[in-house]
C-alpha cells in the first residue's frame, strides 16, 4: 500500500460507537482492521473494504490475531481505537473475583497488550496515535456500574503514563469519555439529566475520535476528553 495511506485498528469495531468511528475514519481515507465478538465486524469490513477478525478484547490471543491480520494485510498501523463491551454489573461487594478479573482483562490489559504490539510499529514509522473509549463515570464513579468505573479510571491513568513515556517519540494516547450515547437504549427521562437535554450521537463520538487521531491534534496527548453533553461536574 502507498506510504501516504493510513491504517486504523479498531476493537469493538462492529457496532455502536466502534462502527461509527470505523465509518468516519474510512471516510477520511483510512484502511481498516476491525475486531468484534460477532460477524458484525466482518460485514462492516466487507462494506468498507477493510479486514476483520472476530474476537474479544479480554483475550490476548484475539488481540494478537487482529494485530497480525493488520500487519499482514497493510504492513503498518497508524491509529488504534480501543473500544470494548460492557463489563459485569452488580452490588459492589457481591461482584465475584472472576467478574473483577474479567473487567481488568477487558479494560486495562487489553490496552496494555495492544500497546505492546503496536508501539514498536509506530516507533519504526515515527508517529502514531491511540484513542481509548472509556466513560464519563471514570471522573464521577457510580454504584450502577462499579467495575466499569474502577477500571475505566485506571485506563485514564495508564493513558497518562503511556503518553508521558512516548510523547517524545511522536506517539500519542488519549481517552474519550462518552456520556449517554444513542448506541444503547436508555431509560425514559435520562436526557433530562443532561444539560443539553438530549442523548449524544455516535457520530459525535466518531468525529472526536477522528480528530484526536489526526495531525490536527498533534499537540494533544494524555488527556481525558469528555463527550457527555455537560453531564459531569468535574472541572
Amino acid at each position: 500500500m502507498a506510504e501516504t495511506e493510513k491504517v486504523a485498528l479498531i476493537t469493538g469495531g462492529g457496532r455502536g460507537m466502534g462502527e461509527a468511528i470505523a465509518r468516519e475514519l474510512h471516510a477520511q481515507g483510512y484502511k481498516l482492521a476491525l475486531m468484534s465478538p460477532s460477524e458484525s465486524c466482518e460485514k462492516l469490513a466487507a462494506e468498507l473494504g477493510g479486514v476483520a477478525s472476530r474476537g474479544v478484547a479480554e483475550k490476548a490471543e484475539d488481540i494478537q490475531a487482529i494485530f497480525d491480520l493488520a500487519m499482514k494485510t497493510y504492513g503498518r498501523i497508524d491509529a488504534v481505537v480501543n473500544h470494548t463491551g460492557h463489563p459485569p454489573k452488580g452490588d459492589l461487594l457481591d461482584i465475584s473475583d472472576e467478574d473483577w478479573t474479567l473487567g481488568s482483562d477487558m479494560m486495562i490489559l487489553s490496552l496494555v497488550r495492544l500497546a505492546r504490539l503496536v508501539t514498536p510499529v509506530m516507533l519504526k514509522q515515527g508517529k502514531g496515535a491511540f484513542v481509548n473509549i472509556t466513560t464519563f463515570a471514570a471522573f464521577e464513579p457510580s454504584l450502577i456500574f462499579p467495575v466499569s468505573c474502577t477500571y475505566r479510571a485506571a485506563a485514564g491513568a495508564f493513558t497518562k503514563l503511556y503518553s508521558d513515556r512516548y510523547a517524545a517519540d511522536n506517539i500519542r494516547m488519549n481517552c474519550i469519555l462518552p456520556g449517554f450515547i444513542d448506541s444503547l437504549p436508555h431509560k425514559p427521562g435520562t436526557e433530562e439529566k443532561v444539560p443539553m437535554k438530549r442523548m449524544g450521537q455516535v457520530g459525535e463520538v466518531a468525529k472526536t475520535a477522528a480528530f484526536l487521531l489526526s495531525d490536527g491534534a498533534g499537540y494533544i496527548t494524555g488527556q481525558n476528553i469528555r463527550v457527555d453533553g455537560g453531564i459531569t461536574r468535574h472541572v
